[in-house]
């Protein structure tokens, strides 16, 4: 299918996939085919070319909280286990599956011995035992070190400044990695294949010092492909298949590109002429290709939601005002936003924890539906909340800023909240600062803003994986929300009842409701993704957890 002609477009403010031949391939190399042992049709010249919206922030998988981040991590370095097609965990370095205690508190992963870094060192249980010793390291400043908490003397590394030599993991050998836990933890095993539990090779990290993962040449690879071309601040990188990779028959690509394109019509321009394979839609474009033979829609287990800073340089926002909160997160209208402005697929989100995520041990029921829906939008009822926070705030004009990143579709929904918002609260102004993606995540982290346009995909598939980040101490709690009940029945989940599954649950139920009654935060959609791809891209992995994209398997067929 050819494109007709594109004008000013929209992309999906998450990871752009876009898969094809190579922009020199000549039509005799793309049809020319191969078959494989599998019996794969492979076209002669297996080259990718995909298009990233967001720079890439780090290449430390110990300081990455991005999807950018993640799904270049889950290309070129492997952890224990690895999603495979259906989002399930399977042994990746791990040569079998865990052995478990019965308690659930010691777990003894087997290595591979035929996996090594491309400096050409194995790949051993030491370096795992330095990697998570590594993120739990105060010194470190590792955002994804509470992951870590059930695992003995992780909180006490953490919190009390023990020793990082005391956390429970140990090398039994060259190739047996031992884990102890203080308590259990459920999702244990499924976070061996997220890339903050990925391992790290000792003798480099310590040599490249403060440069490692600042650029491909201060980092090693492990995974399919090795990393190359980034220099920590270009817009392009590429993927090379791995010629040490233990498993290297099963990958089929030689090549992939990757570039930084914001501006969607130069994306699907390129798509029409053949270039990329793949692209995302939303708004016009995802509207206009429905029902194309190339168009389908990817749903995520990721929420967007507004977020409000209560603590700016020391001093209290507005923000910190629950009728403020309220009145905003009563302003604007979901369903509007994901039928009209995005229109790709996304759904106005009820809650906090995505629709699809987990179930009820007991009776099956969805988290989302169990738990019932909040914030609803109400114009009256904003109005009444906004007229009770000026008289407690004693005011009547506010000026808020509101920060998102820089492509069209944060633009657009940025558009949209100013408008609903300031329509909704007379006296209310909305300034708006795009930033680029890398710029926006310092300045939440340094809450220099008053909104945010944030979003959070899960990481593993557990309600805790969106309940963890509202707690006082999170360090993904980038706007001082803070309530002690949230945080106790946060704790009760992880320790009391660990090892009870029903009460586990209902702690998480209560905790969602005191944080969304409070409009700790506010939903706005359930991310969806509107794509066109080419017939004859194969096997590209789409997770729903953790690292957006796996590229192992994926392979261009000939055409």
């Amino acid at each position: 299918m050819k494109l007709k002609k594109v004008g000013l477009g929209i992309l999906l403010f998450s990871v752009v996939l876009a898969v094809g031949c190579s922009n020199t391939a000549d039509d005799k190399s793309k049809n020319s085919t191969k078959k494989d042992q599998s019996g794969k049709n492979l076209a002669d010249e297996q080259v990718l070319n995909l298009v990233e919206i967001a720079e890439l922030p780090t290449g430390d998988t110990a300081l990455a909280t991005d999807t950018v981040s993640f799904t270049v991590f889950n290309q070129v370095m492997e952890g224990l286990y690895r999603l495979d097609k259906k989002n399930h965990p399977v042994p990746a370095l791990a040569k079998e599956k865990v052995t478990t205690s019965e308690d659930g508190l010691t777990y003894t992963f087997k290595l591979r011995d035929d996996s090594v870094w491309s400096n050409g060192d194995k790949v051993t249980a030491n370096d795992f035992v330095f990697a998570w010793k590594r993120v739990v390291d105060p010194k470190t400043s590792a955002p994804y070190a509470y992951l870590f908490e059930g695992i003995k003397n992780a909180k006490n590394i953490m919190e009390e400044g023990a020793d990082p030599a005391t956390l429970g993991v140990e090398a039994v050998n060259d190739f047996e990695f031992k884990v102890t836990m203080e308590t259990p933890v459920p999702y244990f095993v499924s976070l061996m294949a997220f890339p903050t539990f990925f391992p790290q090779n000792e003798k480099f990290v310590t040599e490249q010092k403060d440069k490692y993962g600042t650029s491909s040449d201060a980092m090693l690879s492990n995974g399919p492909f090795v990393f190359k071309g980034w220099e920590g601040t270009n817009l392009s990188w590429k993927y090379e298949k791995n010629p040490t990779y233990w498993d290297k028959k099963n990958v089929y690509l030689d090549t992939i590109n990757v570039e930084v394109i914001k501006e969607t019509a130069t994306a699907l321009n390129l798509y029409d002429a053949d270039k990329l394979d793949r692209v995302l839609l939303t708004g016009e474009y995802a509207k206009q290709y429905q029902g194309d033979s190339e168009y389908d829609v990817e749903t995520e287990a990721r929420s967007a939601y507004m977020q409000y800073n209560q603590l700016r340089n020391g001093q209290k926002t507005p923000l910190a005002n629950e009728n403020m909160r309220q009145a905003i997160a009563a302003s604007y209208d979901k369903k509007l936003l994901t039928e009209e402005i995005l229109a790709n697929g996304s759904k106005a989100l009820t809650g906090f924890v995505p629709p699809s995520l987990a179930s009820n041990p007991k009776t099956d029921e969805d988290f989302r539906k169990e738990s019932g829906n909040y914030l609803p939008y109400d114009k009256k009822a904003a109005k009444k909340y906004f007229d009770a926070a000026k008289k407690e705030l004693g005011t009547e004009k506010f000026e808020i800023d509101l920060i998102a990143d820089d492509d069209e579709t944060n633009k657009k929904i940025s558009a949209f909240l100013k408008d609903q918002i300031e329509t909704s609260l007379p006296g209310v102004t909305i300034k708006i600062r795009s930033l680029p993606f890398k710029v926006r995540l310092e300045m939440a982290t340094n809450q220099d803003y008053d909104l945010q346009q944030g979003g959070w995909g899960a990481d593993f598939a557990d309600p805790v994986n969106f309940i963890d980040l509202q707690q006082t101490n999170s360090p993904y709690n980038r706007a001082s929300y803070s309530n002690a009940k949230y945080d106790q029945l946060l704790e009760d989940s992880k320790t009391i009842h660990a090892t009870d599954p029903e009460a586990r649950w209902n702690d998480l139920l209560a905790a969602e409701k005191i944080l969304l009654d409070e409009a700790g935060i506010s939903p706005m959609f359930q991310r969806a993704g509107a794509t066109l791809q080419k017939s004859y891209v194969k096997d590209v992995y789409n997770h729903q957890v953790g690292a957006k994209y796996t590229y192992k398997n994926a392979y261009i067929e000939a055409h």
